[in-house]
Parts: structure tokens; C-alpha cells; sequence
């Protein structure tokens, strides 16, 4: 049995996380050395690709109201 790892396939853009990667993914997100002393490197990541996604607002095209979470 393959795991996940072994099962995906590497793409050209695919790359390993480097520490001067990381510190490119900072700059477009205006952190300073200073912020990442409050931040863990999964934070950082998550604001990456939450800004990545900004554009794709009409992917949603209904949003959950509190009776939606409530029936959850």
C-alpha cells in the first residue's frame, strides 16, 4: 500500500520549504522578522494561501448562517 506522500506526483512548481522561501512568502504579506517572533511558520503559511484565495470570493456563492453552524 502506497502512503500519500509516495501516491501524489511532483510538479516543476512543487518545491521543498526553504527557509528563504518562507521568508519570500513574508514579504508580499507585509510581516517583519519582529511579526514572525509572534507567529508559527503553519500561521504564516495559512495567511499565505488565505491571501492567494482572496479572488475567489464567487466560489461561495451562499454563506452559512448561525441556524446552518446551530444544525451542524
Amino acid at each position: 500500500m502506497r502512503t500519500n506522500a509516495e501516491a501524489k506526483k511532483l510538479r516543476p512548481t512543487d518545491r521543498p520549504m526553504t527557509t528563504l522561501l518562507f521568508l519570500l512568502r513574508c514579504v508580499p504579506l507585509g510581516l517583519s522578522i519582529r511579526d514572525l517572533n509572534l507567529l508559527t511558520i503553519g500561521m504564516v503559511n495559512d495567511m499565505y494561501v488565505e491571501s492567494r484565495n482572496h479572488g475567489c470570493r464567487e466560489a461561495y456563492v451562499e454563506l452559512a448562517t448561525q441556524v446552518d453552524f446551530d444544525n451542524f
